[in-house]
């Protein structure tokens, strides 16, 4: 069973996870890129998603990529797998030369 994480407990991980922001029941990381780039970004975070089981949204824009995630199965609240999907975005997305905005 996913556990809900507490206020106090989402601060302290956010705080772990610079450029992350928590956008009410969901937790945020936006990067900048060419728009052919954050495609293949999205491709290769989708393909490590199916790996741990876990997906975020995903919003491509023009050179912006913003992933939102949160736990479906859990009410739409945070969980420890949100940080540890996030932590994953992050490598990816620094692998790929994508910028933080």
């Amino acid at each position: 069973m996913l556990v809900p994480l507490t206020d106090a407990q989402i601060t302290e991980r956010l705080s772990g996870l610079p450029g992350c922001s928590r956008d009410g029941n969901a937790i945020t990381r936006t990067f900048s890129h060419t728009y052919h780039e954050t495609v293949h970004l999205a491709m290769y975070v989708a393909a490590k998603a199916r790996e741990v089981g876990h997906h975020p949204d995903i919003h491509i824009t023009w050179q912006r990529i913003r992933f939102d995630i949160t736990t479906h199965d859990a009410g739409h609240r945070l969980t420890e797998k949100d940080f540890e999907l996030a932590r994953h975005i992050d490598a990816i997305a620094v692998g790929h030369g994508a910028q933080p905005v």
